[in-house]
Formats: structure tokens, sequence, C-alpha cells
């Protein structure tokens, strides 16, 4: 009998013993499933905070590339307008030398003015003496003279004489009054021709008034381009920051799903060992003098016969029309188009076309190429150009003004 109650005392004992096991794996996979489930959670928000990141990322290079191209473009804008106006300031400069002479000109012939007059006025008094003389003295010391002829030669030579001292007052007298008028016209011209220089230095200082403030207005861009491009790459940085951090907590979560996972394991192959009364092993999991030759079948005296046709048309600033009205420019591309020729409304744009050749060399239908004009050359030291809003279309001489170039686009 005591036999049996401790045979019944052993097996409740086990009975139990393997009760407990049971219930212990029971809350330790409770557990497990808790913890997995919050980690799932957090290893979920992770990887959203990391996608999102990721798409703002993308977003923010994506305008880094826009606002750096972007940049480019202005940049190369900005070194268009910087080489155009480093043109202007050559021609003004040009300009300034050429109005320097031209003022030395208008100097030397006011001189000459100046002393034409006093010579004028200084003959007309001598001939006033010699009237004066003649009207106080009547014309008894004539007569004497004559009568005082000790021979008919000798009153000839008299005569011949005072004809002589007449003719000699009226010639001179007259000599003066063509050299005033002469050079009283020259004066005019190099004024007008001085007026002339100073409206196309006024057209330069206002193009480079222009060019400097477009330059400011794209520096402004690119300052504001610079800006945007520093906000953009700290958005981008705060961004890839977010993704590392996010990247690292994915690894650090995943990392820890596998050790609980592998606890688990361990833990239930334990229980089950315990259960059984059998040992078992663990498992971990799986860890990038020129004088080129003719290229067209054009005759040049043909392109100045057709362009000496609108000699006395209208000079209009920045028009293209022969007959309404063109300016130096625009004259020479409108000629030249009339043989299928395209050349740019510029004059400086004009002094790069072609060939250059040699001003010894030059023939008809060559460009001759000043500071901030052109024209036509005709042949024979002549040129037909849009000269100025004064003179309108006309021709001239060829070295009325330095020239830079003589171009060949024929």
């Amino acid at each position: 009998m005591k036999l049996c109650k401790r045979s019944e005392a052993r097996r409740k004992e086990k009975k139990n013993k393997i009760g407990r096991c049971v219930a212990l794996g029971l809350a330790c996979l409770l557990v497990f499933l808790s913890a997995a489930d919050v980690k799932a959670t957090s290893l979920s928000d992770a990887q959203n905070k990391k996608d999102e990141a990721q798409a703002n990322l993308d977003s923010a290079n994506a305008t880094i590339d826009e606002i750096e191209g972007k940049q480019t473009e202005l940049q190369s804008q900005i070194d268009e307008l910087d080489a155009e106006l480093v043109q202007v300031l050559v021609n003004l400069d040009v300009l300034d030398g050429e109005l320097m002479d031209k003022q030395a000109q208008l100097d030397e012939v006011n001189a000459q003015l100046v002393e034409a007059q006093e010579k004028e006025a200084a003959q007309y008094e001598a001939m006033k003496l010699r009237i004066k003389y003649l009207y106080e003295n009547g014309d008894g010391s004539y007569m004497e003279a004559i009568l005082g002829a000790t021979s008919f030669s000798d009153l000839l030579n008299r005569v011949e004489y005072a004809k002589q001292v007449y003719n000699y007052d009226h010639n001179m007298l007259a000599n003066y009054q063509q050299i005033c008028q002469q050079v009283a016209d020259l004066k005019v011209q190099v004024e007008a021709e001085k007026a002339e220089l100073e409206e196309v230095q006024e057209s330069y200082q206002e193009q480079q008034a222009e060019y400097e403030s477009m330059i400011a207005q794209k520096q402004a861009q690119m300052e504001d381009f610079d800006t945007q491009l520093l906000t953009a790459r700290a958005l981008a940085d705060q961004y890839k920051q977010t993704v590392d951090e996010q990247n690292a907590l994915i690894r650090a979560e995943q990392q820890r799903q596998a050790a609980a996972a592998a606890a688990a394991a361990a833990s239930q192959s334990q229980n089950s060992q315990e259960g059984s009364g059998e040992e078992g092993s663990t498992t971990t999991p799986e860890d990038s003098g020129k004088n080129p030759a003719y290229t067209t079948n054009v005759s040049g005296s043909s392109v100045v016969a057709y362009a000496n046709s609108f000699i006395g048309n209208p000079y209009v600033w920045g028009g293209t029309s022969l007959t309404n009205g063109c300016d130096c420019s625009g004259f020479v591309m409108s000629v030249y188009a009339n043989y299928g020729i395209s050349l740019p409304h510029s004059s400086s744009a004009l002094r790069n076309c072609g060939s250059e050749v040699s001003y010894a060399n030059a023939q008809p239908g060559d460009i001759i190429c000043y500071a901030g004009h052109v024209a036509i050359y005709t042949g024979n030291g002549g040129i037909v150009h849009a000269k100025s809003s004064s003179t309108g279309i006309c021709s001239g001489s060829a070295t009325y003004r330095t020239i830079l170039s003589v171009r060949r686009v024929l």
C-alpha cells in the first residue's frame, strides 16, 4: 500500500514538472510573439521613414541638378554679355582716339581760319590806305607820275607799274578771301565728322550701360541661384542623414529580430528536450598682306552697283530696309542677302565674317570694318555705306576713319 502511494506521488510530480515546462514554453512563446509584433511595427516605421526621406533626397538632388543647369546656362549668357561689353568698350576706346584726332584737326583748322582772316583784314587795310592816299591827294600825284616820265618807254613802265599795284591788291584780297572760304568749308566738314563720331560714341555708351545693367541682373540671378543651391544641398544632406539613420535602425531591428528568433528557437528546443528528457543542439540564423580666293560666283561689281542704287535713302538705327531706312550693319546685311549671303546684323560680328583681306588687296564687294561701323568697298579707295542719320546712305572715302579690318565674304 505504501509502495503504491509512493509510485502515485512520483507520477504526480513528473506530471507537474511537465506541466511547468509546457507553461514556461507557452509564456516564452507569448513574450516572443509580443516582442516580434513590437519590432515589426518599429521596422515598418523605419522603412516608411527611409522611403519618405529617400524620395525627398531624390527630389532635392533633382532640384540641385536643375539649379546647376540653370547656373551653367546663366554663366554662358554672362560670358557672352561680357564679351559683347568688351567689344563695345574697345570700340569706345577707338572712337575716343578718333575724336581726339578730329578735335586736333578742328583746332588746326580754326587756327588756319584765324590766320587767313587776319591776312584778309591786313590786305583790306592796305588797300584802304592806298585808296585813301589817292583820294586825299587827288589824281594829281598819279598824273605827275605819268607826266614825269622822261621817255615814252618810261611812261609805259610807270603806267604798267600802277596797273600791277592795283592788280596785286585785288588779286591778293581775292586770294585771301578764297582761302578763308576754303578753311571755313573745311571747318564745317570737320565739325560734321566730329558730330557723327560723337553720335556713334553716344550710341555705344548707351549699349555699354545696357550691357552693364543686363550683366548686373544676371549676376543677381546667379546669387539667387547660389542661395537656392545652398538650401537644396542642406536639405539633401538632412534627407541623406535621415536615410542613413533609418538604414542603421533597420539593420539593428533585423539583427534584434534574428537574435530574438534564435533565442526563442533555442528556448523552445530546450523546453522540448526537458519535456522529452532528450538533449538537442541550437541553430543560428544565416548571416566621362592677305588676299584669299573667292568662294562664291557673286560678282563684287554687281554687289557695288546694287548697293549704290540705294544712295540717298534714309539712315535708321536698327533698321534693315534698304528703302525705308537701315543702319550700317543692316545695310550691309540686306545688300548681301539679295545674293543669298547671310550675314549678322552687328558691326562687331561682321568683323569676324568671311576671310581677312589686307587693305592693299581690297576688291569691290569686300566689307570695310571700323570701330562701330561697316561699309562696302566700291574700289579705288571708295565705299558706300549707311553713314548717319544726317547723311543717310551715301558714298565716301574708305580712309575717312581708322580701318580695323577688311573682310571677304564673296
